[in-house]
């Protein structure tokens, strides 16, 4: 009975995120002088070709670590009336939904556990916005973000580590709007 869910899953189609993923492993793979040259290019060309997850996961199975997500329901944050806030130490999906609703939504990596090099967010920021606080060394893409009324306030500067995740933003802004920081002095100290 357990099989099906997983060959079910194998079959599902892989997205341009999941094979940048897998991409990505096999790059740090190589220049941990895991796998050579020629094998970081065969396995590069399997893993641009893929088209499901039973295609890509074969292709990093010997390197260990979690290139390719798992499918399955995304992390989902609803704001209502009052605030909503996902901090400290939580674990990091590769694919998460949040909602701002009325009292705004708070996401804060600065402590959570991220095992995905790309984890894709869908914000719908409505009236009380969403805020959102990356750990240095992340990496942050906003270009598919429509940004409506509440527009996008982002105070990164620096460029994304090797290695270092990336989220990758998606979806509307709302009323609220979007904001985007690093660990401020408060989320440092209660690091420590």
């Amino acid at each position: 009975m357990t099989a099906e869910p997983a060959r079910s899953a194998a079959r599902m189609r892989a997205s341009d995120a999941d094979r940048e993923a897998v991409v990505e492993q096999l790059r740090e793979a190589a220049a941990e002088g895991r796998i050579d040259m020629d094998e970081l290019d065969e396995r590069l060309n399997l893993a641009l070709t893929a088209k499901t997850y039973g295609e890509l996961a074969p292709i990093t199975d010997d390197l260990g670590g979690p290139a390719v997500r798992e499918a399955g329901e995304p992390l989902t944050v609803r704001g209502g009336m009052h605030k909503v806030q996902r901090t400290g130490g939580w674990k990091v999906p590769a694919r998460i939904v949040v909602s701002g609703g009325l009292g705004g939504a708070l996401l804060d990596f600065s402590e959570a556990e991220c095992r995905v090099s790309v984890v894709e967010l869908e914000v719908d920021a409505q009236m009380g916005g969403v805020r959102i606080v990356v750990p240095d060394g992340w990496g942050v893409d906003t270009d598919a973000l429509d940004l409506a009324l509440g527009g996008l306030k982002s105070k990164l500067t620096a460029e994304r580590e090797p290695g270092a995740p990336l989220l990758r933003i998606t979806g509307s802004c709302g009323v609220g709007g979007v904001r985007i920081r690093r660990p401020g002095l408060r989320e440092r100290r209660r690091k420590r």
